[in-house]
């Protein structure tokens, strides 16, 4: 059972080995040919031509295959998403399970990210949930959900420009998204159709309706600073770049994504299917370490929030006093003006952890995919079976083996202990 542990014991456990910095290489240059322009791969990601494209994208990779040794390659995005995966490597569990472990990679963006995945340069990541649907059944591509990978931990942040108190007045104005498959697009169609306002996806020079919301796609370290600069009006995004929005470029938190949808999913743990069926015990330690890391951090978010940060490992490049905040500040007389959380019944943390992928979440999103607006074609959501996908993209065997080990994951907030493997979704504005 995974027990409590102190700053010190923390540090004792890091690796010395692996104390340098991550990221730094432009991932344009690292994952897109000279041959091949951005536009390019996007667009054939979006047509579904995934797995026709990675020859020619990756030179010698023929079509996707995950590494074939047993070392845990992990790719992340710098954001608490990947906290389970940062932690596991940075405390040491991978090594606890006899497994070998690289010094995870930062990514900038998704695409980059889902692209390198494809391509095995990595077997272990963390995906936006609506990722692993596009990728499985309009990209064929082998993709398994082991486990979640946390709830919550995302929010919608206006500028101070604007003057927006609610949902109902972002109408004529300009919205950042991280991703068109992403539970932040998701949510966010969610309140403003709620609100009655109209999603749309034109240039950004065009003229808007009053009641329309034009979204785009940005990459997460890009939205501050654009946010800052007025090319944007809001955006909505995991942390912690809410929380430098605020303390950095005068954001405003409109409202928490968990507190309309209560204890929503938003990044997946996931693999290579290929590989979860040939190394069954070696995916088991790896879910057995990721398992383990989030129980750690449901009860310590404080002390990993600081090892995360530029001032301790470096897994993320922000300062610790905003990665702390993304993990920590969740109370209703900060959030007062505007109202960012009207349901403190609920009893959640700005950032959960729990690792159980219910299947009631997956047909939820499957169903709101549907009428979520998004570039590119989905008509391969229309064929989509909600029980089909909760039962054939996520794989409950490897985690609930795991919980079973580390029964203290039903203490997180976002778990009810009376009934931890079943629950109701709440969707709420």
């Amino acid at each position: 059972m995974a027990s409590r542990q102190n700053p010190d014991e923390m540090a004792s456990r890091q690796n010395p080995d692996d104390k340098q910095p991550t990221g730094g290489q432009d991932p344009d240059e690292e994952y897109f040919p000279s041959d091949f322009s951005r536009r390019q791969t996007l667009d054939m990601l979006a047509g579904g031509a995934l797995m026709t494209a990675l020859p020619n994208l990756f030179p010698g990779m023929g079509q996707a295959h995950a590494a074939d040794d047993d070392v845990v390659r992990i790719g992340y995005l710098p954001i608490t998403d990947a906290t389970a995966l940062l932690v596991a490597h940075g405390m040491g569990y991978f090594k606890d399970e006899g497994l070998e472990a690289a010094r995870p990679t930062l990514i900038r963006g998704w695409s980059p990210l889902v692209e390198s995945f494809a391509a095995g340069k990595f077997n272990l990541v963390h995906l936006l949930k609506p990722i692993p649907v596009w990728m499985r059944y309009n990209n064929k591509f082998p993709v398994k959900i082991m486990c979640w990978a946390h709830t919550n931990g995302s929010g919608l942040v206006v500028g101070k420009h604007t003057g927006i108190t609610g949902f109902g007045q972002l109408g004529g104005k300009q919205v950042a998204v991280p991703y068109w498959y992403s539970m932040h697009n998701i949510v966010l169609q969610i309140a403003l159709r709620g609100s009655g306002l109209k999603p749309v996806i034109k240039p950004q020079s065009a003229t808007l309706a009053a009641d329309e919301v034009n979204l785009q796609v940005m990459p997460p370290p890009d939205m501050p600073p654009a946010l800052a600069a007025r090319k944007i009006d809001a955006f909505i995004v995991a942390e912690p770049f809410n929380a430098m929005g605020e303390l950095k470029a005068g954001a405003k938190m409109l409202r928490f994504t968990g507190d309309i949808w209560k204890n929503h999913p938003c990044c997946v743990v996931c693999m290579n299917e290929e590989v979860t069926s040939k190394k069954q015990e070696w995916t088991q330690k790896v879910i057995n370490a990721v398992v383990r890391a989030q129980v750690f951090a449901s009860q310590n978010k404080k002390d990993v929030a600081h090892m995360l940060s530029r001032d301790g490992e470096k897994y993320l490049p922000m300062p610790a006093e905003v990665v702390e905040r993304a993990m920590t500040l969740y109370d209703t007389a900060t959030y007062d003006d505007p109202k960012a959380i009207k349901h403190s019944e609920w009893g959640n943390g700005r950032v959960d952890f729990q690792p159980w992928p219910y299947p009631s979440a997956t047909k939820l999103i499957v169903n709101a995919m549907n009428e979520t607006v998004v570039g590119g074609d989905k008509t391969f959501l229309s064929s989509l079976d909600p029980e089909f996908v909760a039962n054939d993209l996520v794989d409950y065997a490897f985690v609930k083996e795991a919980l079973g080990k580390y029964p203290e994951w039903t203490k997180d907030p976002s778990v009810n202990p009376q009934d931890p493997f079943n629950r109701e979704e709440v969707v709420k504005l």
